[in-house]
C-alpha cells in the first residue's frame, strides 16, 4: 500500500526513534519563513535538552502535528507562525540573509519567472483538533513567541492557547515581569530585560493563569495597545497542561539565565515533575 506523505514521515519519526533506542518524550516542531529552525534547535538544544535531560524530535514538517504521530509523545512544543510559502516571497526579506532594502537589485540569467507570492495558511481543521485532542487527554504543550499567529486560523488550536496574535513592534528592549510568583513555573524566576519583538496579544482566558507581563520602560506604545502586554500563562486544559512564554525572536533571549529558568520550570510542570 501506497503510503501518503504524512505518514511517512511519521514512520520516519518513528524508525529514528527506535533506532535510538527510545522514542523522545517531546516533539518540536519549528521554523517559518522569519525563525529558522537552526537557532530554534540550537537555543533549545542547551536549555531543555542539554542542561534539562529532555529528549526532542526537532522538526519543520508540520504535516507532523496529526493525532497519530502526537501520541507517540508526551510533549509538544510549537515555534513558529501561521504561514507558508510555496510560491515563494514577495521579496529576499529574510531569504538567505539578502535584504532588499539598500542592497542592489538580485541579478540572474536567465531571469526567474514572475511568481505569485502568497501566503498559505497551512492549519488545518483536523490538526486543530489533532493539538486539542493531544492536549486533552493528558499532554503537554509548550506554545512559544510566535505562535500566536496561527490563532486566528483555526478555533481549536485559538482555544487551546488562549489568545491570538495583535502583532508586535521592530525588536527593542523591553521588561519581562513576572506577575505571579506563586507557579511552579516562576519559582525562582527574577525580572529580567531583553532586546526582542515584544508580542502583543490578545489574552482570552481568566486572568488568573496569567504568570508574565511584557512592558516597554522607554514608553514605546504598539499601534493602539499601549506600552505592556500579557506574555505569559500556564493552566490546566482537559487532562493535559498548556504553557505559553512569548520571548523568543533570538538565541540571546533564550539563553537570558532568568528564561532558562522559566523554559526548564515549564517543562517540569507540563510533564508534572514538580
Amino acid at each position: 500500500m501506497k503510503m501518503n506523505r504524512r505518514d511517512w514521515l511519521a514512520a520516519a519519526v518513528a524508525a529514528s526513534a527506535q533506532a535510538a533506542g527510545k522514542g523522545a518524550t517531546a516533539l518540536c516542531v519549528c521554523g517559518d519563513r522569519y525563525h529558522n529552525s537552526d537557532y530554534v534547535r540550537v537555543s533549545l538544544g542547551k536549555t531543555l535538552v542539554k542542561e534539562a535531560g529532555l529528549s526532542i524530535d526537532f522538526s519543520d514538517e508540520i504535516d507532523l502535528l496529526n493525532a497519530k504521530n502526537l501520541s507517540r509523545y508526551k510533549l509538544l512544543i510549537l515555534l513558529r507562525d501561521g504561514m507558508t510559502w510555496p510560491d515563494g516571497y514577495s521579496d529576499n526579506n529574510s531569504n538567505a540573509a539578502y535584504w532588499s532594502s539598500g542592497r542592489p537589485p538580485v541579478k540572474s540569467e536567465p531571469p526567474v519567472p514572475k511568481h505569485e507570492a502568497k501566503p498559505h495558511y497551512w492549519i488545518t481543521a483536523d490538526q486543530g483538533k489533532a493539538i486539542r485532542g493531544f492536549i486533552e487527554r493528558g499532554g503537554g504543550g509548550l506554545f512559544l513567541h510566535n505562535v500566536t499567529y496561527i490563532a486566528p486560523h483555526n478555533n481549536d488550536f485559538r482555544d487551546v492557547l488562549g489568545a491570538v496574535t495583535q502583532g508586535h513592534p521592530p525588536i527593542r528592549p523591553f521588561r519581562v515581569k513576572v506577575v505571579n510568583r506563586n507557579h511552579p513555573i516562576t519559582q525562582g524566576v527574577n525580572d529580567f530585560l531583553v532586546t526582542d519583538e515584544q508580542h502583543f496579544m490578545e489574552y482570552q482566558k481568566d486572568r488568573k493563569h496569567l504568570l508574565l507581563e511584557s512592558v516597554n520602560e522607554d514608553g514605546l506604545a504598539w499601534q493602539k495597545y499601549g506600552t505592556s502586554s500579557a506574555a505569559g500563562w500556564a493552566y490546566d486544559y482537559g487532562k493535559g497542561r498548556v504553557c505559553y512564554l512569548a520571548p523568543g525572536h533570538m538565541l540571546t533571549v533564550f539563553w537570558n539565565p532568568e528564561y532558562e529558568k522559566l523554559q526548564k520550570n515549564a517543562v517540569r510542570w507540563l510533564l508534572r515533575q514538580s
